[in-house]
């Protein structure tokens, strides 16, 4: 197409990155009251790329400002080396991303819990009557289907219901912030375990009051619908963390790394699986030590809802950490954008589950 217009490649966005921690450590003995000439607010860009909105200076990791302040050299050259002097946007999009990495490692114990949706959720659901009519037995992994049920009905919900109530409340124009969203669903996510834990507690009690203790194959009267409650409360807490981040992560990194972003989001998933089994490791190690191993391949003679309790407690004291880490996170500040710091206006291109 003739209209078509094809953007030039700038290179890595990753480069921008390291020009400021390198030019931050080249002037590490450069103060602004000291040696300093001013700070570099012009943004050389590549001809023909898009320019960013212009961000505001902030407070936070000051020891990067260094990287923006013009000494005598850079005074006296006539064009700027970028890897001795960058710019304050610059600048200010590291911080963007040094931001956002405490709130990722924060929402690794939130993908570890939900991570027990495709393990330990399965296999109690094996051992518990599937009868559903005569002839038909439900899969023990189809019940992973009520995730996603219950997120296409909680995502209007939300939406038309949870937000108009919140927006009257808060005066949040998104009825609470990313942070609150996210901070919500880790709290959901303690919720998930000590029921999983208390339904765990009546399967075994069950299978103890039928003398089926030491018959891990047999079929515990006990219908798979108790396990219920815990898919929906794993999609609800979808809903609020994992949305949240996909927000989140979209709205407060650099323009040019928006994409970068939604990997990482996204990567929590994966990085959370390996917690949970580092997690398990330590679990298994400990109790060994002291009797017997909790999670045994007798699930009627082990402890998973011990297991499911030792979960609940980490997402509590995580929840605590993200509560102390998210009180210090500053929203990206745009110039001509009110309210911004705040998280109350969000320009989300393509995202029609948030609405300004």
């Amino acid at each position: 197409m003739k209209k078509y217009r094809k953007q030039r490649p700038t290179g890595s966005p990753f480069t921008r990155v390291a020009q400021v921690f390198v030019a931050a450590a080249r002037k590490w003995r450069l103060t602004e009251s000291h040696g300093s000439r001013g700070i570099c607010c012009e943004d050389d860009r590549v001809r023909g790329q898009t320019m960013g909105p212009k961000l505001v200076r902030t407070n936070q990791f000051r020891f990067l400002d260094k990287a923006m302040m013009i000494d005598n050299d850079d005074a006296m050259r006539k064009s700027r080396n970028p890897w001795k002097l960058c710019s304050l946007n610059q600048v200010e999009e590291v911080k963007l991303l040094l931001r956002l990495i405490p709130i990722w490692v924060s929402c690794l114990m939130f993908c570890a819990v939900i991570t027990q949706l495709h393990t330990f959720f399965t296999k109690q659901g094996s051992t518990m009557s599937r009868s559903l009519g005569p002839n038909f037995q439900v899969p023990p992994a189809a019940l992973q289907s009520l995730v996603g049920l219950t997120i296409l009905i909680a995502v209007p919900v939300y939406d038309c219901v949870f937000v108009p109530i919140a927006r009257k409340l808060t005066k949040n124009p998104t009825g609470i912030t990313m942070l609150q969203r996210i901070g919500i669903g880790l709290f959901v996510s303690i919720l998930n375990m000590v029921v999983a834990g208390i339904v765990e507690t009546a399967r075994v009690n069950t299978a103890r009051k039928h003398g089926l203790i030491d018959t891990p194959k047999a079929v515990i009267p006990m219908s798979i619908w108790w396990l219920l409650p815990q898919y929906v409360l794993t999609g609800i807490g979808d809903v609020f963390t994992i949305i949240g981040l996909q927000e989140l992560f979209y709205d407060q990194m650099p323009e040019e790394m928006r994409s970068i972003g939604a990997a990482a989001y996204i990567s929590i998933v994966g990085i959370g699986s390996f917690v949970n089994t580092g997690i398990i490791s330590v679990v298994q190690m400990i109790s060994s030590k002291h009797g017997k191993e909790w999670l045994g391949d007798n699930l009627n003679r082990s402890n998973l809802n011990y297991f499911y309790w030792v979960l609940a407690g980490l997402s509590a004291i995580n929840l605590c950490v993200y509560m102390w880490i998210s009180s210090a996170f500053e929203y990206k500040k745009v110039e001509g954008y009110d309210e911004i710091s705040e998280g109350k206006e969000l320009e989300m291109e393509g995202y029609s589950d948030v609405r300004v």
